[in-house]
């Protein structure tokens, strides 16, 4: 065979192994520009962040194409939501869905957050009864009372139980708004979000007792029996329950029952009485000397 046309044989070869390396790696780098349609739906997006309280308006969302499947309670039309109140945070190109909003004609601020058959209890606090500024909204918090229960014993001085417990702090003064961080807050006002019951036992014990916040975690949902202190106690008093926690004494109920024979103690020994010498009188008669004895004793 001529060597020329081996070598021509070779280097065709040669040529066509690069080529053919080139177009794959081409082929591989290649971004693919047919790409399957995905659907696509018009849903309402926030155009920015919204923050708890606000009451959107038409600036505030957008009607805008969505990929994929369409979240829960996501709303097709901005005229379905513009004028309600938000009670969750909304961030920017985030789907406005109903659980965030307030129901229609609820509007917005502090009264849109109160849930259905739920009530906003306002109490007074200072820096030491809000818990160093601590309480803010988002928080959970138990109720102290202190005072002199009416008719009870003033023996046991000021009593102090545990009213409410578990309840949340709806907002801070005028702040609304959840803090993650729980920075303090300096306010004079704290809501707390209670039940119509608990309202009213909050009105009547800010008025007539002295309250006091304790803060709790929010993931402790505990429930916790206490008897209440007084001040007796706090002194190194007899432990027992205040006076407020003790039962009330029950009358005793006499029963009849059936006859128990007792006892008669034996009569008393009588002393037997004591025997009188008898009285002897000597007669002498001449020469004669006679003894005359007597029973009875002297004079009888």
């Amino acid at each position: 065979m001529n060597k020329r046309f081996v070598g021509v044989l070779i280097f065709a070869f040669v040529v066509a192994s690069v080529a053919s390396l080139m177009l794959y790696r081409l082929l591989l780098n290649r971004p693919q520009s047919a790409k399957a349609a995905q659907s696509t739906v018009q849903i309402v997006l926030a155009t920015r962040d919204i923050e708890i309280g606000t009451v959107l308006k038409e600036e505030d969302v957008k009607l805008s194409d969505w990929p994929g499947a369409v979240p829960v309670g996501a709303a097709a039309k901005s005229q379905e939501i513009v004028g309600r109140g938000v009670i969750a945070p909304i961030f920017a190109r985030e789907p406005v869905i109903e659980s965030r909003l307030a129901p229609k004609g609820a509007g917005g601020g502090l009264a849109a957050m109160i849930p259905p058959g739920m009530r906003a209890v306002a109490i007074r606090v200072n820096e030491v009864v809000g818990v160093a500024g601590f309480v803010v909204p988002g928080m959970r918090v138990d109720v102290l009372i202190s005072g002199s229960k009416p008719g009870g014993d003033p023996t046991s001085g000021t009593l102090t139980r545990t009213l409410l417990q578990n309840l949340e702090v709806l907002s801070a003064g005028q702040d609304f708004k959840k803090d993650a961080e729980g920075k303090p807050i300096q306010v004079q006002v704290v809501n707390l979000l209670v039940t119509p019951q608990q309202a009213e036992e909050l009105s009547l014990a800010s008025a007539q007792t002295t309250i006091q916040l304790v803060l709790r975690n929010p993931l402790d949902h505990e429930v916790a029996k206490t008897p209440g202190t007084a001040v007796n106690l706090l002194f190194g008093g007899v432990k027992t329950k205040p006076v407020d926690e003790m039962p009330a004494a029950k009358p005793r109920v006499l029963r009849a029952g059936p006859p128990v024979a007792r006892a008669v103690p034996p009569p008393a020994a009588v002393a037997a009485p004591k025997k009188e010498a008898p009285f002897v009188m000597e007669v002498i008669s001449g020469t004669k000397k006679v003894e005359a004895k007597f029973e009875g004793g002297e004079g009888k």
